[in-house]
């Protein structure tokens, strides 16, 4: 019995050693000038869409940059979460995905209608790509760092509602749990700490805190690690008898600006989630928050090498997947 134990344990290790390379293989094939040959513009053909639906909402910046997160956390960044399901059991239908914001789809519907406009193009960028790009040019356009965009990913062909189960952060998350999930995709603290900044432009539902406000826990209606002040504000915004879906700023001081204001609202308890504030409260990464707040300079360096690191999770290269012709379905 103790032979064959030791034989299944080396099996399961020897895979996991397999998967690692494979997936170390697929994140080092791609490479910035992927498209050089087939579409050499295809950045520029992606950012002047996005600016054009920039113009007409700022929510396109966080719904975009939300949805890449979500995307590249539960299959890998394979444009997954685009696809459309029509009994609603795709990765969009899940709870946890329900709340993305209809913009960020639509922006890389309408980049990949600009893509495909051009016939040198034409089905021959990847929807997960373009989601990549998308990305950073809506970080940029809020005011963030317009860094290099690794290419070369294809578009997965299976998206199903069961995926996405334990597959996100919650709100609620300690600082382990989020350190274990983003260890499972081979991020470390302080990239997840750096993403986490993401939210200096995102927003919530009044439903994702509101215990936090209102019945914290059976000693204290109000969660202690949050501002007085601020509790008072968010009880304005969020009446606990008023709709829950209504949306907040996660950033009360530059809600429009990529910045480092994420960081020194935590240092005044002004972290919307408990999974935000956590990351002050916490000695442990109590560290990084300092530096981000402080020095708005290590922030992009970190988020920059963060979101990089993010868009290589689990991609498709190669032979694997496709490239899709529309967005929402596989071909």
């Amino acid at each position: 019995m103790e032979i064959k134990s030791i034989k299944s344990q080396t099996f399961i290790a020897f895979s996991f050693i397999i998967l690692f390379f494979v997936a170390s293989a697929s994140a080092q094939a791609l490479r910035q000038n992927f498209y050089q040959n087939v579409c050499p513009n295809v950045e520029s053909l992606v950012r002047s869409a996005v600016q054009k639906k920039f113009q007409q909402t700022f929510v396109t910046a966080p719904a975009t940059l939300r949805l890449f997160f979500h995307d590249c956390f539960v299959r890998g960044c394979d444009a997954s979460v685009l696809i459309a399901s029509g009994n609603n059991q795709a990765e969009k239908d899940h709870p946890d995905d329900i709340s993305l914001a209809g913009d960020g789809f639509d922006t890389v519907i309408k980049a990949k209608a600009a893509v495909d406009s051009d016939p040198k193009c034409r089905n021959k960028v990847s929807c997960a790509d373009i989601l990549a790009l998308a990305t950073r040019d809506v970080v940029a356009l809020a005011g963030g760092p317009s860094y290099k965009v690794e290419l070369g990913r294809r578009d997965g062909r299976i998206s199903t509602i069961a995926s996405v189960q334990h597959n996100l952060p919650r709100p609620d998350f300690s600082l382990d749990q989020l350190n274990n999930m983003f260890a499972r995709h081979g991020l470390t603290q302080p990239d997840m700490i750096a993403l986490s900044g993401a939210h200096t432009i995102g927003f919530s539902h009044c439903s994702k805190f509101s215990k936090r406000i209102y019945n914290f826990n059976p000693k204290s209606r109000i969660d202690p690690t949050l501002n007085r002040n601020y509790v008072f504000q968010l009880r304005q915004m969020c009446p606990l008898r008023v709709d829950s879906r209504i949306a907040i700023n996660m950033d009360p001081t530059t809600p429009q600006t990529f910045d480092n204001a994420y960081y020194k609202n935590l240092q005044q308890g002004r972290g919307l989630f408990v999974s935000d504030q956590v990351l002050f409260s916490d000695q442990r990464s109590r560290g990084t928050v300092n530096l981000f707040a402080s020095n708005n300079t290590a922030f992009i360096k970190a988020f920059v090498i963060a979101i990089t690191k993010l868009g290589r999770v689990g991609v498709k290269t190669g032979r694997q997947g496709e490239i899709r012709i529309d967005c929402t379905r596989p071909n």
